[in-house]
């Protein structure tokens, strides 16, 4: 079965390991990853990566949104390196953006106030940037968050935006898909209904898989390390639950990555 992991901090595994898992990935039958960046050295590592393997490590530049907000001189640093990428040629994505939920959420219950400006004034840099390099976005938004980037998105135009390990609403599933939107799926679809829920009412056609990694699983993926080929498991657990011959998911989601992500076929 081969796969591709649509989302992964491949920088974020120590400096001793993360060739060692790629490789052990790439021997195994995973494709290629999508490497997805927290900043500007992040994002540079990233490169680096993507230059040691190519086409098997597809980098994603951008700047998570569950950390300090990043502030307008760095910002503008960063936005300036990834159009110089743009610039050269290079292919990349635009991600991992959002808002931050569970910063703000925490923040929340404990009574602690919290400014959502300095996050939506970034995000809205970089989906602007996304929507001018007609580049792949990865993004980091769940919940009523969704909703706010939704609209983000189509009042810039964004054709190509990747949900990744999304929860929402009904209402947001529908008008993401409605969207074309791409969501993908985590290993806790073997034991999270919601997510189980997510995977029955998304069409198959918009789904990708991922691991998130270095990020750690429960159920029967507890004690282990998180790695790329662990989306074999998420694509059989998605045949399952709708109900269609485990080949034909592994195919479709590995088109649909590819087709996202502008990752060449294997010859």
């Amino acid at each position: 079965m081969r796969c591709i992991d649509a989302h992964l901090h491949a920088d974020q595994y120590s400096e001793e390991e993360r060739h060692g898992l790629l490789e052990q990935a790439f021997e195994g039958g995973v494709e290629a990853v999508v490497a997805v960046s927290m900043g500007l050295r992040s994002s540079q590592e990233n490169r680096r990566l993507a230059e040691r393997y190519p086409g098997r490590v597809m980098p994603a530049y951008g700047w998570h949104p569950e950390q300090d907000p990043l502030n307008p001189s760095d910002r503008d640093e960063l936005i300036r390196w990834i159009k110089a990428r743009h610039e050269a040629g290079e292919s990349f994505a635009i991600g991992e953006v959002g808002l931050p939920y569970y910063r703000r959420t925490e923040a929340e219950s404990n009574s602690e106030a919290f400014d959502e400006g300095p996050y939506l004034e970034n995000l809205e840099v970089f989906i602007s940037l996304a929507a001018e390099l007609d580049r792949p976005l990865a993004l980091h938004a769940v919940y009523e968050d969704a909703d706010k980037v939704m609209r983000l998105l189509l009042a810039n135009g964004v054709t190509k935006a990747h949900f990744h390990w999304f929860k929402g609403s009904a209402d947001t599933i529908k008008a993401m898909a409605a969207a074309g939107y791409m969501i993908s799926i985590t290993p806790d679809v073997a034991y999270e209904e919601e997510i189980q829920s997510l995977v029955k009412a998304y069409p198959l056609e918009l789904l990708m898989a991922e691991t998130d990694g270095p990020w750690p699983f429960e159920g029967p993926y507890s004690g282990h390390a998180t790695v790329p080929s662990m989306t074999r498991g998420v694509i059989r657990d998605i045949a399952v639950i709708k109900g269609v011959d485990e080949r034909l998911a592994a195919e479709t989601l590995l088109s649909n990555t590819r087709r996202f992500y502008d990752i060449a076929s294997e010859k």
